[in-house]
């Protein structure tokens, strides 16, 4: 059976308990389990395929709480390691009325930046399997050598790599050391995934058409260009598009969304036959678009990102009442 390798952060969000308030003025959170990545390899496993988190937490009681979640869910935990010489991930985030955004992270640094490279090598990986990762923790770390070497794993067996950038600014030095990470990646994947906030500050150009073409460089096969409620398209390097609208639904919490997207995503590809990435997404891409747009929007109506994500018997019955 094929399986996505999600590798990245597993961090604790703290969920604002009110909204439309700035962060330093909420009074009180609501713990969840989540982290790019781990929402990712959350979500194929919901959905009913296989998934294994790469990643490094800290001996405390969140980084408990991250395997116990992972394992209850089934997310493969073995390549979870625990370290005491640095902490588990924490993320505050604030909720605007329309569920946007606003983070502080506490990572100076987190277990999973101490991640070492070495222990890729343990990880059984075969030309069937993906790998999933974003830019989080493509920071100057221990753990940037890690999806160095997993993305080189990938390649030589012939394995599917896909790179969501997932901007989160406050996270590096500066604006100019984000993007050049993002852009010494982008070719070494398969399949981009990437939001139409994101698109102009990664390609430095604000001509959509000329940026979308942009990120076909290297490797990229596809890009997955999302576009909040307005849905996403799909564009193959071959000129081919494809796209689905979105499904109107009133958001309280975007937390995970994007995840929620590129994990249903995965899921889809995680279960056709190993083949012709492009001739794939060709025939099944406008259905994996409308399959990954609904599994998002139920995210967006929940508070939390793993919490919120559906189990595949509950997308069915949705998709099949929206035909």
């Amino acid at each position: 059976m094929r399986h996505l390798f999600a590798i990245g952060e597993a961090l604790i969000d703290f969920i604002p308990n009110q909204t439309d308030i700035l962060l330093k003025d909420v009074e009180g959170f609501t713990r969840q389990v989540g982290g790019a990545p781990c929402n990712v390899a959350a979500t194929v496993a919901k959905l009913g395929d296989q998934a294994e988190m790469v990643t490094q937490l800290g001996e405390d009681a969140f980084g408990d709480l991250i395997v116990s979640t992972l394992d209850e869910i089934g997310v493969g935990t073995k390549h979870v390691l625990r370290t005491s010489e640095a902490m588990t991930a924490l993320a505050f985030v604030s909720l605007t009325a329309s569920g946007a955004r606003d983070f502080s992270f506490y990572r100076k640094p987190s277990a999973d930046m101490l991640y070492d490279k070495v222990n890729i090598e343990t990880l059984d990986v075969h030309a069937d399997d993906i790998m999933h990762f974003c830019s989080v923790d493509l920071v100057e770390s221990e753990m940037r050598e890690a999806h160095q070497a997993l993305i080189d794993t990938f390649h030589r067996v012939g394995g599917t790599v896909v790179f969501d950038p997932n901007v989160r600014l406050p996270l590096w030095d500066s604006p100019e050391a984000c993007q050049q990470a993002i852009r010494q990646f982008i070719p070494q994947a398969h399949i981009v995934k990437i939001s139409d906030e994101e698109l102009e500050f990664v390609t430095g150009k604000s001509n959509e058409r000329e940026a979308l073409d942009w990120l076909f460089q290297g490797q990229v096969e596809a890009v997955v260009y999302t576009k909040g409620a307005e849905g996403a398209t799909l564009y193959l390097a071959d000129g081919t598009e494809l796209s689905h609208g979105g499904f109107k639904v009133q958001p309280i919490d975007t937390t995970g969304a994007g995840d929620a997207f590129i994990g249903a995503f995965i899921a889809r590809l995680l279960e056709e036959d190993k083949q012709s990435l492009s001739d794939l997404l060709k025939k099944n891409g406008e259905d994996m678009l409308r399959f990954s747009n609904y599994v998002a929007s139920v995210v967006t109506t929940q508070y939390g990102a793993i919490s919120s994500i559906p189990e595949r018997e509950a997308v069915e019955a949705g998709l099949n009442k929206e035909q």
